[in-house]
């Protein structure tokens, strides 16, 4: 089940009265529910977290509110996350890694173009909130870092 097929079922529960829908296809299930930090859950072999339209928080904001001094940073764009610049490299950072502006962090892939996306400032990362070849909104929390 190809991303566009369950961002239209998630708008789809978005939209109606429905509070929660379960889609079997193949060993892929699919369970889109409505809460305030509305989550779509796939399991296959491995399970796959795809997350809802930036206009509802993720899940990680809602779970655990960072300290007030770390700063986010964000996708700017619509894509899939990877943590290195390819399968074989080493990632760019890490949880306790030390960034300074300007450095990568993370790349975004959209429509094939590799976007490098960059620190905005220095700093420790204290979390990474999604997990490597995930498919990320605009806007979505891709790290908490402790800023210098």
């Amino acid at each position: 089940m190809d991303i566009e097929k369950v961002r239209d079922l998630v708008r789809l529960v978005e939209d109606s009265d429905v509070e929660e829908l379960e889609l079997t296809h193949g060993e892929t299930t699919i369970r889109i529910r409505k809460s305030s930090g509305a989550q779509v859950v796939a399991a296959a072999v491995q399970p796959v977290v795809a997350p809802v339209p930036a206009t509802v928080a993720p899940a990680a904001e809602v779970a655990a509110a960072p300290p007030t001094k770390w700063k986010d940073v964000r996708s700017p764009i619509v894509g899939t996350f990877y943590r290195a610049p390819s399968p074989t490299s080493e990632f760019f950072v890490n949880v306790g890694d030390h960034v300074s502006a300007g450095q990568p962090l993370c790349i975004i892939e959209a429509m094939k173009v590799m976007n490098e996306i960059e620190a905005e400032f220095g700093g420790t990362v204290k979390e990474i909130l999604v997990e490597n070849g995930s498919p990320v909104e605009a806007e979505a929390v891709l790290f908490l870092v402790d800023p210098d």
